[in-house]
């Protein structure tokens, strides 16, 4: 009897794009985000399974995202790369160049920049937790998730510095400490010690570990330099591997603090923790730092990314002077 050729099981869609997302070490926010646009780009496809579509159904849905539902061409943009995450690294299918995309139009907006008295008045009405993060926000221009996923080990009190890991594009970088901070910082982790070692004395305390390292250093997670120095209040439950742990604090609670800060501060300009990391940038500048050095705290790629805050300083990065101020 003739051997029937054995047939592999074709893996589930959507486990498969976590694991890959995973093995990426995609964050678990962009994971989220990849999943929902997938799923809304089969749900506009009539639930036909990607494999059977390709570069025509790409184009139709980002230019119906464009057309139809008007989304910022950021959102476009991500919607994107969750497609051609989805063709490349699942599917493993190559998109030929898509030509025939409506663009969303990206408008350009000038980053909102409190001034000092503005800074002074925010920060004033924030407490505790939330004007140690707060501060730090503009104290050393972090981006509020940077801040959130710091860990004890990232802090050193004698150079004076923050290492900032995996942010924006997986980049590690080094930025300042403010002096100012130095104390209510090591007064605060006193207290994030004694909730550790609360956990540790209930069964828990291991922290999230990033890139699998639980697994090339057991234990590791349990250590006091691995946890994060803005945990949550309450533990819950990992949805990766369904294990009560204490994660970082909840930027949720962040932006409503610094909302209702501002409000309080009669801060007209519309400000958010972002805000406060546009006016570090900002006030560097005015403080006469040059451009190279802001770009590296900053951990942009392109020094141009850092150049739109001169437009901010009504300067143009070149100083000049209105005719009725001279005369």
């Amino acid at each position: 009897m003739e051997n029937t050729p054995e047939v592999k099981p074709v893996p589930k869609l959507f486990p498969s794009i976590v694991e890959r997302l995973r093995v990426k070490h995609y964050s678990k926010r962009t994971e989220e985000a990849y999943i929902q646009w997938i799923k809304r780009y089969i749900l506009h496809h009539g639930k036909r399974h990607p494999r059977d579509m390709g570069v025509t159904e790409v184009e139709d849905f980002l230019t119906h995202l464009a057309v139809a539902r008007n989304v910022s061409a950021s959102t476009q943009n991500q919607a994107k790369s969750a497609l051609l995450f989805l063709y490349k690294e699942v599917l493993e299918i190559e998109l030929p160049w898509l030509d025939n995309v409506t663009q969303a139009k990206a408008p350009k907006r000038m980053p909102v920049v409190l001034n000092k008295p503005e800074v002074q008045a925010l920060l004033n009405r924030l407490d505790g937790t939330m004007w140690l993060i707060g501060s730090l926000l503009y104290g050393s221009g972090l981006r509020v998730m940077e801040c959130l996923r710091l860990r004890v080990k990232d802090i050193d009190f004698v150079k004076r510095e923050i290492l900032v890991r995996e942010g924006k594009g997986f980049k590690d970088r080094v930025t300042m400490l403010p002096a100012a901070l130095i104390e209510s910082l090591k007064q605060h982790l006193l207290k994030v010690k004694q909730l550790h070692d609360e956990d540790l004395a209930a069964g828990f305390g291991e922290v999230f570990m990033p890139m699998a390292l639980d697994k090339k250093y057991p234990g590791a997670g349990r250590e006091w330099s691995w946890q994060y120095v803005f945990p949550s209040i309450k533990r819950s439950i990992d949805p990766a591997n369904n294990q009560i742990r204490r994660h970082h604090a909840d930027e949720k609670t962040v932006q409503r603090a610094v909302k209702k800060a501002a409000k309080a501060g009669n801060i007209a300009k519309l400000a958010t923790p972002h805000t406060l990391r546009h006016s570090f940038a900002t006030h560097l500048l005015e403080g006469g730092y040059d451009i190279r050095t802001v770009q590296e705290l900053l951990g942009h790629s392109d020094v141009s990314t850092t150049m739109i805050y001169t437009h901010v300083l009504n300067k143009g990065g070149r100083g000049v002077a209105s005719p009725l101020d001279v005369i």
